[in-house]
C-alpha cells in the first residue's frame, strides 16, 4: 500500500466514529413514477417521469416536446386527475391535445395575455412573467397531478434569465403537492432543480405516397436522472415514432 493510501486509510479510520454519516453508504432516494404513455421513454427513464419533481424536456422546435407532454397528460387525465398547462406563447392546440387522448375537461389551460391586453389592464408584465406567476399560484394551490410549463417558444437567452430561485420554489411546491412539474424549453434552464432532464430531437419525417406527412420519428437522450440507482444509465437514448393526427389518433 502506498504512503498516500495508508495515510488516507488511517484518517478515515480515525474520523469514522466521530462523523459516521460521511463514511456510510446512504440509501438511494427513490420516487414513484408516472408512465409517459410512450414505451421507449418509459424504458429509458425507468418507468416514467418522477412524481413530485421538476422534469425538463428540452430541444429545438419540432423535437417532440409537446407530443411527449400531451401523451403524459393523456395518461394522467385518463385516471381522473386534473392537470394544468401554463402556455407562455398561447400556442397549445386543444384539438391536437384531445386527439392525443387528453381529457380537456380535466385540463386547466392558462393562456398569457398579449401586450394590448396588458396595457388595457394597466399591467406591464411580460408573458414570461405572467407565466411564472401563474405557475407559482397553480403549484402552491395543489390538486394537480401534473403542471406543464411551456416556454418552448421563448428564446434561450431569455429563458436562461429566469432566476434560479423560481425553479427552487417550483421544486419545493412540486414536492409538497406531489405534482410533476414538466418544463418544456429549447435549452435546459432549471439546472440542479430538475430531477430528470431529457434532450429531444427529431430524427426524420415519414411520408405517405411521397407527398403527405404521415408521421415523425423522435430521439431522446437522458441527460440527468437524480433518482437513478446507477450513476450512468446503461441505455441513455431512445427513439420512437408518432403518426400525425390527420392519419390516425396520436399513437406513441
Amino acid at each position: 500500500m502506498s504512503t498516500a493510501s495508508l495515510l488516507r486509510s488511517q484518517i478515515e479510520s480515525a474520523l469514522a466514529p466521530r462523523v459516521p454519516v460521511v463514511f456510510s453508504t446512504c440509501a438511494q432516494v427513490s420516487r414513484p413514477v408516472q408512465t409517459t404513455g410512450i414505451a421507449a421513454l418509459d424504458r429509458l427513464t425507468g418507468g416514467g417521469l418522477p412524481v413530485g419533481a421538476v422534469c425538463e424536456l428540452f430541444g429545438p422546435e419540432c423535437s417532440g416536446r409537446t407530443s411527449v407532454a400531451l401523451a403524459f397528460l393523456a395518461q394522467i387525465t385518463r385516471e381522473g386527475t386534473a392537470c394544468a398547462w401554463i402556455d407562455v406563447a398561447d400556442s397549445l392546440d386543444p384539438e391536437s391535445a384531445a386527439a392525443c387522448g387528453v381529457d380537456l375537461r380535466r385540463l386547466l389551460w392558462v393562456r398569457c395575455s398579449d401586450a394590448e391586453t396588458r396595457r388595457a389592464r394597466g399591467k406591464m408584465w411580460s408573458r414570461l412573467d405572467q407565466a411564472l406567476r401563474a405557475a407559482d399560484l397553480v403549484l402552491q394551490a395543489g390538486g394537480f397531478g401534473a403542471v406543464v410549463f411551456d416556454m418552448g417558444a421563448v428564446p434561450p437567452e431569455k429563458a436562461l434569465r429566469v432566476p434560479l430561485a423560481s425553479w427552487f420554489r417550483f421544486r419545493a411546491a412540486a414536492e409538497r403537492t406531489q405534482a410533476t412539474f414538466l418544463l418544456l424549453s429549447q435549452v435546459s434552464c432549471a439546472k440542479s432543480c430538475s430531477a430528470l432532464q431529457l434532450k429531444l430531437d427529431r430524427l426524420r419525417t415519414r411520408q405517405e405516397g411521397g407527398q403527405v406527412l404521415s408521421g415523425l420519428q423522435f430521439h431522446a437522450e437522458l441527460v440527468r436522472d437524480r433518482f437513478s440507482a446507477a450513476k450512468k444509465p446503461s441505455a441513455a437514448v431512445a427513439a420512437w415514432g408518432q403518426s400525425t393526427p390527420w392519419v390516425t389518433s396520436c399513437t406513441p
